[in-house]
């Protein structure tokens, strides 16, 4: 192994890790206001399921991007 493949595997692992370390982030302030959400990562998969619904249905970046952030308004 090389330096670069080195580089490649730590930058990959990163680029995939970012939206788990987010919703880790998220989850980490609600659990300190005394809220405690279990379904966070359901969350994430339903609106990136209903952001690929718009898309292909509609194509509107727009749209798309309000369903898949709109999901779960109370």
């Amino acid at each position: 192994m090389n330096i670069q493949t080195i580089c490649l595997i730590i930058s990959d692992t990163l680029r995939s890790a970012t939206p788990l370390i987010l919703a880790a982030l998220g989850e980490l302030v609600t659990r300190k206001s005394g809220v405690l959400n279990l379904g966070v990562d359901g969350m994430m998969l339903v609106g990136a399921v209903a952001g690929f619904i718009a898309a292909s249905v509609t194509g509107n970046i727009s749209i798309t991007i309000i369903h898949s952030t709109n999901i779960y308004q109370e």
